[in-house]
């Protein structure tokens, strides 16, 4: 059985090769309520830290590698510190325990670089929310925008309801709700989007109560793991040729046919047709 350590609105269970963040059903914050469980592998973890908190508590913290999780990249460092799912706040007479599990957490951490790909899951679709000028809808495989008569502006209602495939796009732009402010807005394969996103038929604007972030950044972080990778750049025939004759060259220097200054000139030469 795991080892279980419970704080303020959560719980982590600490596992051979992963950490599982469960929130506590009725006081955990609107955020991590909305995601539910989650499984946090080790290698998606950069850094456990362990702080003083406010009024006899103290902060565990893990912090994900950069690109390891797509709701803390959809986020892009814009999250209040009460709203981090990756914080547990515990008393402070927990303290010497909540030190124990954070170095055992360090000690199973394998890479603190920057992750090639998304190693947490993503929030399940389907995902919904109202902003103040539409609804965005997300099932898993269509992205639907429709438009709210009170707050959509003439440009948006000349373009009409949007539909868009993870494949139409190649990013997401998550802008915190912060008073009347923020959006959410699709970043489309080969549109020029207009500056404001009130005009833009990809973008669903938030407002006073629209747009909340326990709803908007789990949408964005859904649509943007389901986003396809790019397709690698094949090297043009050129670079590719003269990287093959290279490759051979240090064949013929590693068999002593060539000298190390001969390799070096041969190589110099090569380069400069590039």
């Amino acid at each position: 059985m795991a080892d279980v350590l419970a704080g303020r609105g959560c719980s982590w269970e600490f596992e051979s090769e992963f950490l599982r963040i469960k929130p506590e059903s009725g006081k955990a914050p609107k955020l991590l309520s909305e995601l539910g469980e989650r499984v946090v592998p080790h290698e998606a973890i950069a850094e456990v830290t362990l702080t003083p908190g406010k009024r006899g508590t103290v902060v565990l913290r893990a912090e994900p590698r950069r690109g390891a999780d797509p709701l803390m990249a959809a986020a892009a460092g814009q999250l209040k510190e009460a709203a981090d799912p990756y914080r547990l706040v515990l008393p402070a007479d927990k303290e010497s325990l909540a030190d124990y599990y954070a170095d055992e957490l360090r000690s199973a951490l394998t890479d603190r670089g920057p992750a090639a790909r998304f190693l947490v899951a993503a929030p399940e679709p389907p995902r919904t929310f109202k902003g103040w000028d539409g609804a965005a809808a997300f099932d898993g495989d269509t992205i639907t925008l429709t438009w709210f008569w009170s707050g959509a502006t003439s440009a948006k209602y000349a373009a009409g309801d949007q539909r868009y495939t993870p494949a139409d796009l190649e990013g997401v732009d998550w802008h915190a709700p912060d008073g009347a402010s923020g959006c959410l807005r699709l970043r489309v394969r080969g549109r020029r989007p207009p500056p404001e996103p009130d005009k833009d038929p990809a973008a669903v604007v938030f407002g006073l109560g629209w747009g909340a972030t326990h709803k908007s950044l789990p949408f964005a972080a859904a649509v943007l793991a389901a986003i396809p990778a790019p397709e690698p750049k094949a090297l043009p025939s050129a670079v590719s040729d003269v990287a093959g004759l290279i490759a051979k060259l240090g064949e013929l220097r590693d068999a002593g046919l060539l000298t190390e200054e001969e390799f070096r000139v041969k190589k110099a030469e090569l380069l400069s047709r590039i």
